[in-house]
């Protein structure tokens, strides 16, 4: 089975998902287009030699709906041979793409395969697919009476769980945008972010980050979904979820170029990463949130990894309860744990999340010179996407 490797990791700058947002001006196909151009060009790689195009995309619908990836691929004025897929889990699904790509190199199936995803929250709202239609049906509503509830009501229910308390919640996201300030001033991101035109101007940095916040600040926030209509259910919940400490409704696209060995090697690239090792696992639907924890288990018995062995840990920011869940669960410390920050700062453009984790995930390793680091992301439904990255700079250096 042929190798794979990851040659290149890009992604846009991070916009917040509403109108005035900073990506908001821009059609979702116009802005994947430019990150895929920018991660061919700077690999000076003829677009035509690409096997696949693999887009995770949650929003499905309006300007999302006609196979974005394919939309892109003709807007970047790419051959029209060059193929493309939509691929939808959730809040993994760019995670998933990345892992699709990986595994139809080393089946044989593609030579070369971008990964990518891409979500314009302002433009394509979330759960506007949905609209008023009832997705689970009457059998799972059945199985789960009085039924399941919204992600927001899982994220308290993880915090109760593992007893987490607002101010907990409230540093940790604190932490989220000082880690992510600091490595935008350090110019840590600029490797990854490429620029983005819109009709009002160049976008060349996060939009999201917010400097100088501070616990007294997000204490002043009301908890989100204590009106809930889900609510009543719960009268034990001391309700502590907010926007402050939650992720932020995002634009933003990512894309990485994964290829055999063999090609990178008869091209003149060099390889920065592989993936390691995969793992896919579903979880308790009510709780939602848990599902990164069952998978990275399953995740380091199957690599024969320990968490001794990780580096850093890319766990999502969906809300503040899910990364500290998982640190609690594993017992990991706080500087490995989104060291750069993570989806309260940076945003969390649904689609293109799981592969900008990667892309900022390996940036790390390699500015660091470790070896590995692994990342997982929540998904409604109660499933969870993990993987660990190789860094492979760090075997050479």
């Amino acid at each position: 089975m042929p190798p794979a490797v990851i040659v290149d990791a890009v992604r846009s700058p991070m916009g917040r998902g509403k109108a005035g947002g900073a990506l908001s001006g821009l059609h979702p196909v116009d802005l994947l287009a430019q990150v895929l151009s920018a991660l061919a060009e700077r690999n000076s790689l003829d677009p035509a030699t690409i096997d696949d195009v693999l887009v995770g995309c949650v929003g499905q619908n309006g300007e999302q709906s006609a196979t974005p990836g394919r939309q892109a691929v003709l807007a970047a004025g790419w051959p029209e041979s060059v193929p493309s897929v939509t691929i939808e889990r959730k809040c993994g699904s760019g995670q998933q793409a990345l892992d699709f790509a990986v595994q139809g190199v080393v089946a044989g199936a593609y030579d070369i395969a971008v990964a990518a995803g891409v979500e314009s929250m302002s433009r394509v709202p979330m759960g506007s697919a949905r609209g008023d239609a009832d997705p689970h049906g009457p059998r799972v509503n059945e199985r789960y009476s009085p039924g399941l509830v919204p992600q927001g009501i899982s994220a308290e229910l993880v915090a109760q769980k593992w007893g987490l308390s607002r101010e907990q919640l409230d540093a940790f996201a604190v932490a989220s945008h000082d880690r992510a300030a600091a490595a935008a001033a350090s110019g840590a991101f600029d490797r990854e972010i490429v620029p983005i035109t819109t009709p009002d101007g160049v976008v060349t940095a996060d939009e999201t980050i917010r400097p100088g916040s501070s616990v007294e600040k997000l204490g002043g926030l009301k908890p989100a979904f204590a009106a809930s209509p889900h609510a009543s259910r719960f009268p034990d919940l001391d309700w502590k979820i907010t926007a402050g400490n939650s992720s932020q409704l995002t634009d933003g696209a990512s894309a990485l170029l994964v290829m055999s060995e063999e090609r990178a090697a008869a091209l003149g690239l060099t390889p920065r990463a592989r993936i390691a090792a995969t793992a896919v696992t579903g979880d308790d639907p009510l709780m939602m949130l848990t599902g990164p924890i069952p998978a990275t288990h399953k995740l380091l018995q199957r690599s024969g990894l320990s968490i001794d062995d990780i580096a850093a840990f890319e766990v999502n920011e969906a809300f503040a309860s899910v990364p500290l869940a998982f640190q609690a669960e594993f017992g990991i410390p706080g500087e490995k744990l989104n060291p750069r920050g993570g989806a309260i700062a940076l945003g969390h453009p649904l689609g293109a999340s799981g592969a900008r984790l990667a892309t900022t995930l390996l940036g790390y390793l390699e500015d660091t010179g470790q070896r590995y680091g692994l990342q997982t992301m929540c998904e409604a439904g109660g499933m969870a996407n993990a993987l660990v990255i190789e860094n492979l700079s760090a075997g050479r250096n």
